[in-house]
């Protein structure tokens, strides 16, 4: 192996180490979307990323997609190759990497009693308060209007962690900002920045991006020039878009409310059981992942590098453990909402349980 100085290592939350190939073309990736888990230091080996892709003599095919063997994976097209080492994960691969990385480093997290989840988080008082929701939900902006009150700060708007001992544990990854945040995130418009698409014409430019996102991939350059210019959004830090305001690494976890649109006429909050949310909160991960790291999951299961079962069992298992004896809720938003008014009826409802649990948020 390389020498340290040839590694970029981040840590995450203590749990998982992370070494990427300084000189592999998936460094510049990674480093903007890992940089909250930047360390000076080297880490353990827990999960490696290089270029090069490991021999596969002898492998098995599974017609034109998949080629394997006891624990590895390599998808034929994508040129992206996994290995599910007893020690050690291995992601390997000439092109961008993150969509591979996230299903495996969920999978990692888990056997460390650690759980992603795609949700928006904030820490009240010190305690964590979990969001899980969809894309286009309206989080980014309920984050936003949550960050103006006292007592809030940020953990993160899109992935997060949820420990087997009722932690919460954050993910500061660069935020992408929207035509339709403008109204939200006012001064991350002002000046001379990349211009972006009418908001009318953002789910369709959207929808373009995810189709060509697969090929796109591929080829580093490429993927870089689209990340940095799509008309679709801006990337930016939490530190930018809520500035002054506190970043949290990790809380208890207080209370999980899922966001959901619906075609009733006013939105409804109701109790729901630990089971349920487990269940959504799996499902609803597994449905916003990139196509490609759904289908990272999916081969690594059709090859049984990595069970299916096993995969399913073990994560909820920490989901379970993690939310015990933690209010449970369901909040749904009629679907006609903007975001922006979807927002607001988010956090009256949020103020209230709050104000059941404690005291009110103070508004600015």
């Amino acid at each position: 192996m390389a020498e340290a100085q040839d590694w970029l290592n981040f840590h995450v939350h203590g749990r998982i180490g992370i070494r990427v190939a300084a000189a592999a073309p998936a460094a510049a990736q990674l480093r903007a979307m890992l940089a909250c888990f930047a360390t000076d230091y080297e880490v353990p080996a827990d999960l490696v990323v290089t270029a090069p892709l490991e021999p596969m003599p002898e492998a098995a095919v599974l017609e034109d997609e998949l080629a394997y063997t006891r624990d590895t994976v390599r998808f034929v097209r994508e040129r992206v190759q996994i290995v599910c080492a007893p020690d050690q994960y291995r992601i390997h691969g000439p092109g961008e990497l993150l969509t591979a990385l996230v299903p495996i480093l969920d999978h990692a997290m888990v056997t460390r009693g650690a759980a992603m989840i795609h949700a928006a988080t904030v820490a009240y008082q010190g305690r964590a308060i979990a969001l899980p929701a969809a894309g286009g939900t309206g989080k980014t902006s309920t984050v936003a209007k949550l960050l103006r009150r006292d007592g809030f700060s940020f953990m993160g708007d899109d992935w997060a962690f949820l420990t087997d001992d009722s932690m919460l544990l954050g993910y500061d990854k660069p935020m992408f900002i929207k035509p339709h945040h403008k109204s939200i995130y006012p001064h991350l418009f002002e000046g001379a920045r990349k211009p972006l698409v009418p908001v009318a014409m953002s789910r369709v430019v959207g929808r373009f991006t995810t189709a060509v996102h697969p090929v796109v991939i591929r080829y580093p350059r490429l993927a870089d020039f689209s990340r940095r210019w799509s008309p679709e959004h801006r990337m930016v830090p939490a530190t930018r878009a809520f500035p002054g305001r506190q970043v949290t690494a990790a809380a208890p976890l207080a209370q999980v409310v899922y966001l959901e649109r619906y075609e009733g006429a006013r939105t409804r909050l109701r109790e729901c059981d630990e089971g349920w949310m487990v269940d959504r909160m799996m499902g609803n991960f597994q449905i916003e992942l990139a196509g490609f790291s759904q289908r990272v999951v999916t081969g690594l299961a059709a090859a049984s590098v990595l069970p299916w079962r096993q995969f399913v069992e073990e994560k909820a298992n920490v989901l379970q453990k993690a939310v015990d004896g933690r209010p449970c809720h369901l909040l749904q938003v009629p679907s006609v909402y903007s975001p922006d008014d979807a927002s607001d009826d988010i956090v009256t409802f949020l103020e209230e349980l709050l104000l059941a649990d404690g005291e009110r948020p103070a508004e600015p």
